[in-house]
């Protein structure tokens, strides 16, 4: 893997590290590309707009025009309603995916669209497994779509998509697939995993910064798409026709950021691309889960389920720890961590993506065995009651 040309061991300026699913640690450069004011209507910035559509579509393993890529303004969030809104139909239903916050979110991104769904919750420890998909298919001629979290954030949790693909498109239905947090890391090639539309966002896995999101969907499908949004400005079918006759965005756009967008891809490409970075944060992680079990840390989920992108911890038994304390020790050491979104047992999130390395990773272990410290946490081993709770779920 080529060496990260930044200097990684301390961020600049005093930042702390982002040890979250996004926003993220940026290099500098791509902070630096910031510094400069851009027209949205001008040539130049056109030309960025489609340069950044290009490497997405190449990144997704789209070739020969079959594939095109549609970035909407806004957070993550904005770009999966304008997806969901966009390719369901007003009279279609969707089967909703969901082991964790995400996958729920979706399914009331449905409500509030109005858009028949049904759903399939998995809870916080396991994946949806391709059967499970295909019964429910089989059960309910009328689903047309199926939307899947490709990385449920909220759990650390990597799912399936290959073999939920499978069964969908051996029933003759169309999948939809929330990438946000794993895009740009872990493959999804669409010569290898068929889908109709995939949505990610700029701060995450290729380590821009927030702004907007894309959607990399198959041509033909977004053609037949005009007029099933709900929404004026989410309208994706709306987005890309404006874009293909003008090459502009047919609201302001968020120049800035596509300037820094356009840097990261710069170094997603110098590093390696997919393969490279996915072996990073893959690295990042195994270093950091073997240092917090160390510690006595244990993880929500099992090795198998474990993504590279965020580990989920219980929090410890110990009386004297309490998270609110912890992460402020871990900030004062230049780490801020994430809180757990999980209602079964209380946990805590470590990211493992952004411009970091596994020199970094030994840090935040270093830091975290400091902390407990202070804390006079004497074992960080979770309640027995958490770790029997996730033996029947996950059974």
């Amino acid at each position: 893997m080529p060496a990260i040309s930044d200097p990684l061991p301390a961020p600049r300026l005093g930042e702390p590290y982002l040890l979250t699913p996004g926003p993220l640690t940026t290099a500098y450069s791509t902070k630096e590309a910031m510094l400069r004011d851009w027209g949205s209507w001008d040539a130049d910035f056109r030309a960025m707009t489609k340069s950044l559509c290009d490497q997405l579509v190449a990144l997704a393993g789209g070739s020969g025009g079959d594939f095109v890529c549609v970035p909407m303004q806004g957070s993550g969030s904005f770009s999966v309603e304008a997806m969901l809104g966009t390719f369901v139909p007003r009279d279609g239903k969707v089967l909703v995916l969901a082991n964790g916050a995400y996958g729920l979110r979706a399914a009331e991104t449905m409500r509030y669209l109005g858009r028949a769904y049904t759903l399939i919750d998995k809870g916080d420890y396991m994946p949806p497994r391709g059967d499970e998909v295909g019964a429910a298919l089989d059960a309910d001629p009328a689903i047309t779509h199926v939307i899947a979290i490709h990385c449920e954030t909220s759990s650390g949790i990597l799912n399936p998509v290959a073999e939920i693909s499978e069964a969908v498109y051996a029933r003759g239905r169309k999948l939809l697939i929330d990438s946000m947090s794993a895009f740009g890391a872990i493959d999804l090639d669409v010569n290898r995993i068929r889908y109709e539309a995939m949505v990610s966002s700029a701060n995450k896995c290729i380590e821009g910064v927030p702004g907007f999101g894309f959607v990399v969907a198959r041509r033909t499908e977004l053609e037949g798409c005009k007029g099933n949004c709900h929404s004026l400005a989410l309208d994706l079918h709306a987005q890309w026709a404006y874009m293909e006759k003008t090459g502009q965005w047919r609201y302001t756009p968020p120049t800035h950021v596509v300037a820094a967008f356009l840097e990261a891809l710069r170094l997603h490409a110098q590093e390696g691309g997919v393969p490279a970075r996915g072996a990073r944060y893959i690295r990042n992680r195994d270093v950091m889960v073997e240092g917090m079990r160390g510690l006595g840390f244990e993880t929500l989920l099992k090795d198998r389920w474990l993504s590279p992108i965020i580990v989920t911890f219980f929090c410890p038994a110990d009386p004297n720890f309490v998270f609110s304390r912890f992460y402020e020790l871990m900030k004062d050491r230049g780490f801020i961590i994430y809180p757990g979104k999980l209602t079964v047992v209380d946990s805590f999130r470590v990211g493992c993506i952004g411009r970091m390395d596994e020199h970094v990773m030994r840090k935040v272990v270093e830091a975290a065995k400091e902390a407990l410290a202070v804390m006079g946490v004497t074992s960080a081993a979770p309640p027995e009651a958490a770790i029997a709770e996730r033996a029947k779920l996950a059974a």
